[in-house]
């Protein structure tokens, strides 16, 4: 098997021996035992068996939530109701799902351009989201950041960043905050693979294990930086081999369970928030749609994204819940209630008013606004 066919076409493809693409090294889960590579592959370690149903069907819900709001979005760009870019998060609902569910009151999420995930996930309001990307006042930051620039300081949500690797320092400094404060919180530091060849990154994560600082950095990678597959990026797959030189905690799987993924990731954060352990964490996913609406995707195959979509989370947990007894009535009437939200979030959004020409003015100098 060609390199090119392996590390872009297999989706088991987690944990490679270091310095070896998946293609080398034989595809395979990640490997059991140890301490900071600890654990096998996220489906195996029986996370979705020890949920409840009613926990099943919540986070479920809320991966269908992301879902369907990023599926209206799109439909709506190509309306024309979206200006800019548009990074869809479709395919990776579970990552963000599952760090929400985890998170205590104070922590921090501090991520990329592909946002919109994150917001949902936290507790945004559907409408004052479908606002911010239709340019609206009513949006979560007054219609003026739009796709790439949510921002909800009450949720945890700290910023969505366009540029590439800049937000891992200030990541670092809101951890540092913490530590300096001792407030307790851990802060989530998202980022692509790309990013993991930025000198900004290196500087953020070196920082953070030097002075042992209270983060989780959280590679989600989906194999391509834009249209560049990982092996024309990297000299090895498994990026988390560069956390030793830096004093990180290291782990990585594939994410295809949202419960397992959500209680291996809050072992993690429980030891950066107790323990002084930072940690850099590698999450195999996938995105099914291209890097933004603008990119058809012709870099990969259908079979690539068809192989995928067998591990998709939402498709695995819409089927432990028919596993668990619900019906094709039960699943329909959730996706249902979630359509009609995000419908309502569109009629809001296209009723909203455009921010006053003043408002471009605004939060450039410290103001005194509550």
């Amino acid at each position: 098997m060609s390199r090119d066919t392996a590390v872009q076409a297999e989706p088991a493809g987690a944990a490679s021996e270091h310095g070896k693409f998946a293609s080398d090294a034989g595809v395979q889960r990640p490997r059991d035992g140890g301490d900071e590579r600890a654990g096998s592959g996220a489906a195996s370690e029986g996370g979705a068996a020890r949920a409840s149903v009613d926990e099943q069907r919540r986070l479920y819900t809320e991966m269908l939530r992301i879902r369907r709001f990023e599926e209206t979005a799109a439909r709506a760009y190509t309306q024309g109701k979206i200006s800019g870019f548009l990074h869809l998060y479709i395919g990776q609902e579970a990552i963000a799902v599952a760090t929400a569910d985890l998170m205590r009151p104070g922590d921090r999420v501090v991520t990329t351009y592909r946002d919109h995930g994150f917001a949902i996930a936290l507790g945004c309001d559907s409408g004052a989201c479908m606002a911010e990307l239709f340019g609206k006042a009513t949006g979560l930051v007054g219609g003026v950041g739009g796709s790439m620039h949510f921002f909800a300081r009450d949720k945890g949500l700290w910023g969505g960043y366009a540029i590439v690797g800049s937000h891992v320092p200030v990541a670092a400094g809101h951890a540092f905050a913490s530590k300096y404060n001792q407030d307790g919180a851990v802060t989530f530091c998202f980022l692509g693979e790309g990013a993991m060849h930025i000198g900004a990154t290196a500087e953020g994560m070196n920082l953070a294990g030097l002075w042992k600082l209270p983060i989780v950095f959280v590679i989600e990678n989906n194999l391509y930086a834009m249209g560049t597959p990982l092996r024309r990026q990297s000299p090895v797959d498994d990026l988390t081999t560069r956390a030793p030189g830096w004093a990180l905690d290291h782990d990585r799987w594939v994410v295809d369970d949202v419960v397992a993924t959500r209680n291996r990731l809050a072992r993690i954060a429980e030891r950066a928030r107790n323990e002084e352990r930072p940690a850099l964490v590698e999450l195999l996913t996938y995105r099914f749609r291209g890097h933004s609406m603008s990119d058809p995707g012709k870099y990969r195959t259908k079979e690539e994204v068809d192989a995928w979509r067998k591990t998709d989370p939402l498709a695995r947990g819409e089927a432990e819940l028919r596993g668990a007894g619900l019906s094709d009535a039960d699943l329909e009437s959730i996706d249902a209630a979630v359509v009609a939200e995000m419908d309502a979030a569109v009629a809001f959004a296209d009723a909203s008013p455009p921010p006053a020409p003043e408002h471009r003015f605004r939060h450039h100098l410290v103001e005194d606004d509550p």
